[in-house]
């Protein structure tokens, strides 16, 4: 949502699609001049008002976007608008770069995810320079590195910023007040304030106390880890910075020492037994950046709960600020409605459209206005039990500074890492086995 959004994927295909879709940037550029689209010599470009059209859009995970589709068609009678929604950032990932290698199939707009911007980057002529559509005039609209993260090192800017990534903790009020801990939000948060070591000291008392798991797997908990160190899987330089990392070591060590511990419920990732995991009491902490929200809402739902449930949000993180997921909307240089496509993609990234995708989903905004609004805003979500989940992800975003996220960064979270900490999940594996495991899978798929 990185972000809504790991999923395994084939990284050897990905990496050979990816030099695929390189070797026809040339082919890409050639058919947008013939297309008419850019305005690089005349400003802005604009769609013919009155022309119908019909506009693609492919996004993924929980964006909140449907009724905003609406307000659009209905401010735009001449605007059809055919959104596909993929379950997740690492399939929406393979999907775009399949139809990038074919040169055709992309929709007008895609959803470009923050754990493989990197990947993008590597072949943004295949982009449209949004600086032909006037996006230079709303750069100040977004938080800087938002900005930056869509610029390439040409200067060609390619995505419209849509949410970043702010986490609290989401925990559940009858798992800890079985416990006999407090279930305040503010009590919770003084309970939890502090570094990773302090989380697995307080999950190790309650997996003792209940013989039930803290968090519901380890993947994630280790992503969290991972985004809040200054440089992650890849220096700021862009070098490759797994093997030999102390600080990612450590951390590991402390995840694999809660495990081992009792604290994971060993759940697969984006999939927790229908939903019903979240509901009988299987784990009673989970991470969640706000895009998160719309999740934990979902699969509670899908597991026959409601907000009866007892899920809240705390305004507390491990460790401090951290900033898991967001996206950006691109327009792939093969569509034939750069000009109209741009316009939507302006439109739902606008501070006001902003503020209205967190209220439908809980994505935090990217734009400062729309962050402005939601810190002043203490709309209670009733689904958590009232909490005031935009001015607390307001809160949580302070501090936040994305990490630099290398070409094969997703590919490291998921491919690398993702089986070892399976098994570390699964009691297959102690902390030297597992990490030996993920130095070997980084040297065959990455290296």
């Amino acid at each position: 949502m990185s972000r809504h959004h790991h999923e395994g994927v084939d990284t050897v295909t990905t990496r050979i699609l990816r030099k695929t879709a390189a070797g026809l940037a040339a082919t890409a550029a050639g058919a947008l001049v013939l297309a008419g689209c850019s305005a690089s010599e005349g400003g802005a470009a604009e769609a013919d008002p009155n022309e119908d059209i019909t506009l693609t859009i492919t996004t993924f995970g929980t964006f909140g976007y449907e009724d905003l589709y609406a307000e659009y068609e209905d401010a735009h009678p001449n605007v059809t608008i055919e959104a596909t929604n993929i379950d997740t950032g690492g399939n929406a990932r393979t999907d775009l770069f399949t139809k990038l290698a074919a040169g055709s199939g992309a929709s007008d707009i895609v959803a470009v995810e923050e754990g493989w911007i990197g990947a993008v980057m590597e072949v943004s002529d295949q982009f449209v320079d949004l600086r032909d559509h006037g996006i230079e005039d709303r750069k100040d609209d977004w938080v800087p590195w938002k900005y930056d993260g869509a610029t390439d090192p040409d200067g060609r800017v390619i995505g419209y910023g849509t949410d970043i990534g702010p986490t609290g903790i989401c925990y559940n009020k009858p798992a800890f007040e079985a416990a006999g801990l407090p279930t305040e939000r503010d009590e919770v948060a003084t309970l939890l304030e502090g570094d990773w070591e302090h989380y697995f000291d307080v999950g190790q008392e309650y997996s003792d106390d209940t013989g039930k798991a803290w968090f519901d797997q380890s993947g994630f908990v280790w992503n969290s880890m991972v985004n809040q160190l200054a440089e992650g899987y890849y220096t700021s330089d862009g070098a490759l910075n797994v093997e030999g990392n102390d600080e990612l070591r450590e951390r590991f060590d402390l995840l694999a020492e809660a495990v081992a511990g009792g604290q994971s419920a060993a759940q697969a990732e984006w999939d927790w037994n229908g939903g019903k995991s979240f509901v009988d009491g299987t784990f009673a902490t989970y991470v969640c950046p706000g895009w998160m929200l719309g999740v934990v809402q979902g699969q509670v739902e899908a597991g026959g709960g409601d907000a009866d449930t007892g899920w809240d949000f705390a305004d507390v993180f491990p460790g401090g600020a951290g900033n898991w997921g967001g996206a950006w909307l691109s327009i792939p240089a093969s569509s034939e409605q750069q000009a109209a496509a741009a316009e939507l993609a302006d439109w739902l990234t606008q501070p006001e459209q902003q503020v209205k995708q967190a209220a439908a989903a809980g994505n935090f905004p990217s734009t400062v206005e729309a962050q402005e609004t939601l810190a002043a805003d203490a709309t209670p979500n009733e689904f958590f039990g009232g909490a005031p989940t935009g001015a607390i992800l307001a809160e949580r975003a302070k501090g936040v500074q994305a990490q630099f996220k290398g070409p094969d960064d997703s590919v490291i979270q998921e491919n690398v890492f993702g089986p070892s900490l399976d098994k570390l999940d699964r009691g297959e594996a102690d902390a030297d086995e597992a990490w030996d495991e993920a130095i070997q899978l980084l040297g065959d798929l990455v290296e």
